[in-house]
C-alpha cells in the first residue's frame, strides 16, 4: 500500500472491466482437466520389438461456466482489436456520461491494458506493465487513533468521484457493451497466453473475489515501511490481493456501494 499511489484505480478497471461493461476482464482461472493416463501395452513374450507406447491425450479445457450471447450482441462493424482505442474509449464515456471518471485511464491499448488489469486483480503484487491507470493525484490520507495511525475518513474524497460514476453505470447497458466487444475482449485475452480461457468465466471469479473482501468496524491501522509507504499493520489484510485492498482503503460506504454495484453486474452477465 503506498502513500503516493491509490490503489482505488483497480477497483474503477473492475469497473470498467464489468461494469461498464467493455473490455476488461476476463483472465480466466480455467483448470485444465488432466487428460487419463493412457495404458502401456507390455512388452510382447516372444523376440520383436516392443510396441511404441500411445501418446497421451492433451487435456482437456474446463468447460465454460458463464456463458454470454456476445454473437448476438456483437458489432460486425467492430475494428480490429489494434485499432479499437478509438471505438472503445467512446463506448466508455457514453456509459460513464462523460470523461470526468475517465481521466486516469491510459487511452492507448485500452482494451488490452484493461484485460491484462483484471486478470491481476486478485494477485498479490503487480508488473508495472499491468496497469491501465495513471496514480491518482495526492496521497493516502491518515490520522493518529486508539492503537496508531489509521485511514483518516477525509481519505474517502479521493475515491468519491469513482465511486460515484461507478455506481451511476447502468448495469444492463455496462453489459450489453461488453458483449458488443467481447471478441475483442476475448482476442486479447487469448493474446495473454489463455488459448483455452474464457474471459467472462474469469471476470465473475474475479468479481466474487473482491466480494469476499472483509467489511472492518472501523478504519484499518496503517505504518510507513522502510520506504515511507504505507501499509496495513494486520498481516492478514496485508496479505490480501490488490483489489481487496482497494476496497478496504475506502469508507464502509463507499465499499457497500461498490459491492452492491459489482453484484449487480455480475448478475448482468450471468444471466
Amino acid at each position: 500500500m503506498q502513500s503516493g499511489k491509490a490503489v482505488w484505480p483497480w477497483v474503477l478497471g473492475v469497473v470498467v472491466v464489468g461494469g461498464a461493461g467493455t473490455w476488461l476482464f476476463r483472465d480466466q482461472l480455467q483448470s485444465l482437466a488432466e487428460g487419463a493416463p493412457v495404458p502401456v501395452q507390455s512388452a510382447p513374450t516372444s523376440g520383436g520389438a516392443a510396441p511404441k507406447p500411445a501418446a497421451p491425450r492433451e487435456p482437456a479445457p474446463s468447460p465454460i461456466k458463464h456463458p454470454l450471447d456476445s454473437e448476438a450482441a456483437a458489432d460486425p462493424a467492430l475494428p480490429n482489436l489494434a485499432d479499437s482505442d478509438a471505438a472503445a474509449w467512446r463506448t466508455l464515456s457514453e456509459l460513464f456520461k462523460g470523461e470526468g471518471a475517465l481521466t486516469a485511464l491510459l487511452r492507448d491499448h485500452l482494451i488490452q491494458r484493461l484485460v491484462t488489469q483484471v486478470d491481476n486483480l486478485d494477485k498479490a503484487s503487480v508488473p508495472p506493465t499491468a496497469l491501465a491507470f495513471r496514480p491518482l493525484p495526492g496521497s493516502l490520507q491518515v490520522q493518529r487513533g486508539d492503537g496508531g495511525e489509521r485511514i483518516a475518513a477525509a481519505n474517502a474524497a479521493r475515491y468519491a468521484p469513482y465511486v460515484k460514476a461507478f455506481i451511476a453505470l447502468d448495469p444492463a447497458a455496462a453489459a450489453q457493451a461488453y458483449k458488443r466487444f467481447y471478441p475483442l475482449i476475448q482476442l486479447a485475452y487469448v493474446d495473454l497466453g489463455r488459448p483455452d480461457g474464457y474471459f467472462n468465466d474469469r471476470l465473475v471469479t474475479v468479481i466474487d473475489h473482491l466480494l469476499d473482501t472483509p467489511e472492518l468496524d472501523q478504519a484499518p491501522l496503517v505504518e510507513p515501511n522502510e520506504r515511507g509507504r504505507y501499509r496495513f499493520v494486520d498481516a492478514t489484510l496485508q496479505s490480501r490481493s490488490i483489489g481487496q485492498k482497494a476496497l478496504l482503503r475506502m469508507d464502509a460506504t463507499q465499499a457497500r456501494a461498490v459491492k452492491q454495484q459489482l453484484r449487480a453486474i455480475r448478475a448482468a452477465i450471468t444471466r
